[in-house]
């Protein structure tokens, strides 16, 4: 597939190399020939220096015979004009654009993008996919990670295995036997910096981190056999009443079992913003470093902090400040790896980073095939990904041992019939599935195969 990626910046560039190392003949548009440079020098990616929006720099990119353009500049406008030229000029016939300003995202405007006005196709907002993640720790509040599957009848959660776990050093055959009723399986494992997919007879050491997929109701379950019970937040803090701090606030209100929410906000006229537009949430105006601020806030009750800034120094030294204080959960909002990595030193139980929420977004909707949600681990170690047998599909009509899943890939859940089912080898696979599989980032172009729409099917 040939694709043209606007914009070398943190998403673009990361969604240029994914792309690329999956065999896509990738173009990268940026203005600054430095960014370009640096990454068509280190990636099998093809660079254009030139205005992402204008003809002739599309043109020279390649847009005449380009399936599909992905506009992740910084700039709104830029990505809106760049789908609108390449689909007005030279009839490109898929276009997703990143578009973090919200007043193009309320509902009186909904018909903007619609074709006959601005041709794009699938639109991306940082801020409300930053939202569902922090919502989602909200609701398992012992899982760093969380993601739901088959509609919410599945879910992808991500624990870190302590002394409480009661099943340590057990085989994962054994863990089925034990639980035979439990509809949950372990499809991935990070011990040290090695993330790997376990075999049966592999065990569970002090220290891993886990991924389990799991059918929604028995989540909690199979997190307290795990030893990490997981009540939802009821007391909640929030720092920031930025885009995502307003929208996860706006969230919490609307909960029918009433969570209580504080918000602290540095800048007073963006604190009175929000205050105008919250009903039930308390609005503090102050530096959230301030420990006799947070006091007030009552972090040292609450159930969780949230830390949404967009400064990454802030949001994990206040919820280590939280953390400190006796908050039971911290998340931070990072955008750099570099202190990403220091959430464990500083007590800090989650982070959450906007550029891997938006590349996995992204790349939901560029798989072949009927990929219906994808999300990425990590720094792109590792993905789940949803998706549809067709009655082409090679793995039509195959039982699940049978259908050719590599090594470094695992099934996590079955929807068949309407039922969720827990994957067993001899399980027949038929038109209409519905598949969650872990897979490791080399393997990802080898399980899409599996899922992909023979010449015939059309």
């Amino acid at each position: 597939m040939k694709v043209i990626v606007c914009g070398a910046g943190r998403v673009g560039a990361q969604i240029a190399r994914r792309l690329s190392q999956e065999g896509n003949e990738v173009t990268v548009i940026d203005q600054d020939p430095a960014l370009v440079k640096r990454l068509s020098d280190a990636d099998d990616v093809a660079g254009v220096v030139g205005h992402a929006s204008h003809p002739d720099v599309l043109e020279r990119a390649g847009a005449a015979d380009a399936e599909m353009l992905i506009a992740a500049t910084q700039m709104d406008e830029i990505n809106m004009v760049a789908c609108q030229v390449a689909h007005s000029v030279f009839s490109v016939p898929r276009k997703i654009a990143r578009v973090r300003a919200q007043a193009y995202r309320e509902d009186r405007w909904s018909d903007l993008f619609r074709r006959e006005h601005m041709p794009i196709d699938v639109v991306i907002s940082p801020e409300a996919e930053v939202a569902r993640v922090a919502l989602a720790r909200l609701a398992s509040t012992a899982a760093f990670e969380s993601h739901g599957f088959l509609e919410g009848r599945a879910q992808l959660v991500a624990l870190h295995l302590d002394s409480a776990c009661a099943v340590l050093n057990t085989p994962l055959r054994q863990l089925t036997e034990l639980f035979s009723t439990l509809q949950a399986i372990v499809v991935a494992v990070r011990r040290g910096d090695k993330l790997i997919v376990p075999e049966p007879t592999d065990q569970l050491y002090l220290g891993d981190d886990i991924y389990i997929v799991a059918a929604s109701h028995d989540v909690q379950r199979a997190m307290g056999i795990f030893g990490r019970e997981s009540p939802p937040a009821r007391r909640v803090v929030i720092v920031g009443a930025g885009n995502v701090g307003l929208t996860v606030a706006r969230a919490l209100e609307s909960d029918p079992l009433g969570v209580r929410v504080k918000m602290i906000e540095r800048n007073q006229s963006r604190a009175e913003f929000a205050a105008e537009r919250l009903s039930r949430t308390v609005v503090l105006n102050g530096d959230a470093l301030d420990p006799a601020l947070l006091d007030e806030a009552g972090v040292g009750e609450a159930d969780a902090i949230l830390s949404l800034t967009d400064d990454d120094k802030t949001n994990l030294l206040a919820c280590a400040l939280g953390k400190q204080s006796g908050c039971g959960l911290a998340i931070a909002l990072t955008n750099d790896a570099v202190f990403s990595g220091l959430t464990g030193a500083l007590g800090v139980d989650a982070y959450i980073n906007p550029r891997a929420t938006t590349v996995s977004t992204i790349l939901r909707h560029v798989r072949r095939g009927r990929i219906r949600s994808v999300y990425s681990i990590g720094e792109g170690e590792g993905e789940a990904i949803e998706a549809q047998v067709l009655a082409t599909s090679p793995i039509a009509g195959r039982r699940l041992r049978e259908a050719g899943f590599p090594s470094g890939s695992i099934v996590g859940a079955v929807l068949s019939g309407g039922a969720l089912r827990m994957p067993r080898g001899d399980m027949p696979i038929a038109e209409g599935d519905v598949l969650v599989a872990f897979c490791l980032r080399d393997q990802v172009p080898k399980v899409e195969q599996l899922f992909r729409v023979s010449v015939d099917y059309f």
